[in-house]
């Protein structure tokens, strides 16, 4: 008897445990950052978007919980195709938000394939937009390549990051369109795609090294230029220079030659009028004989020749 006793009541205490378990799991709380979907038989009865404590159908029903925040969703770096055909590579990220719940689940189920869908549905809207538009309308001007001689206008866009010309081909422009195409192409999904920012549009790997070194090679191109440009200059500024030069010295020495004629003509004019007369001419005579004199007796060698007839031979002899 004891023993049924016992095993009524290890049965009544289990039977108490499963109906505790039942009746916990007829409660559900939703938080105030998630969508909460009750599902019987895979089938969606309500949705519950409003944050408290909520009853379901122990067993029959599950809840199935949706994040209600914005999420973010980048998309890998993807190849595009101008109207120009000219291949570029692009790098946006997305924005966007579960906007039906009930639709979303029947739709794509999960977040991670909700993820998948919204970067294929940005991408398309994005190549579509992009194929529409000249790469010379997405890749804007620098002031480097205004600057250049000749550059090619193809050549900038290897630098990485572009800014898009014009007004209407701004770059927040083909942020606009790309997310309206986009956020038209999600509405059946049950997801609002917020905004689509493009980060960058870059050259495709495979094709960078040849382009860096077409870079390379057309800015050692303009630097030559520059250097003859500049070696031309410098050579015109020497030859003026060196010709001015010339023409002041030039002018210089025929001044000088001027004023020494002009000084000799003076000097030989006062010494004639020094001069003038018969004892002047004797006593100039006199002064010049002593100059040579004067001249000759140098070195070791003392001895001076005289004509007897000669004026200083004669004041020597007969003093």
């Amino acid at each position: 008897m004891n023993n049924k006793k016992l095993a009524f009541y290890i049965g009544m205490i289990i039977l108490a445990a499963v109906l505790l378990s039942i009746l916990g799991s007829a409660f559900y709380t939703v938080q105030e950052d998630e969508h909460a979907l009750v599902v019987r038989f895979q089938r969606i009865e309500r949705v519950v978007s409003s944050p408290g404590l909520n009853f379901k159908i122990p067993i029959i029903e599950d809840v199935i919980y949706l994040p209600k925040p914005k999420l973010f969703h980048e998309i890998t770096q993807s190849d595009v195709i101008t109207a120009d055909v000219k291949a570029m590579s692009a790098d946006c990220f997305i924005i966007w938000e579960i906007s039906d719940p009930q639709v979303f689940y029947q739709r794509l189920r999960t977040v991670a394939g909700a993820q998948t869908r919204v970067g294929t549905i940005t991408y398309n809207a994005l190549k579509n937009t992009v194929s529409t538009m000249e790469q010379r309308e997405i890749v804007g001007s620098t002031e480097e390549q205004a600057a250049q001689i000749d550059f090619d206008e193809s050549v900038e866009q290897e630098t990485g990051s572009i800014d898009i010309v014009g007004d209407e081909r701004s770059r927040e422009y083909l942020n606009t369109v790309v997310t309206a195409i986009a956020r038209e192409n999600a509405e059946d999904l049950g997801i609002t795609i917020i905004d689509v920012k493009i980060k960058s549009f870059e050259l495709p790997h495979d094709n960078e090294q040849a382009v860096f070194r077409r870079m390379i090679s057309e800015r050692e191109r303009v630097a030559t230029f520059e250097r003859a440009e500049g070696e031309r200059e410098a050579n015109f500024i020497r030859n003026e220079v060196d010709r001015r030069a010339n023409i002041t010295v030039s002018d210089a020495r025929a001044r000088a030659e001027e004023i020494r004629a002009e000084g000799e003509s003076e000097y030989m004019r006062l010494l004639a009028e020094a001069y003038r007369g018969a004892e002047r001419e004797e006593f100039y005579s006199f002064m010049r004989g002593l100059e040579v004199a004067r001249a000759s007796l140098t070195g070791n060698d003392k001895t001076l020749i005289l004509d007897k007839d000669s004026l200083l031979a004669q004041i020597l002899i007969s003093p």
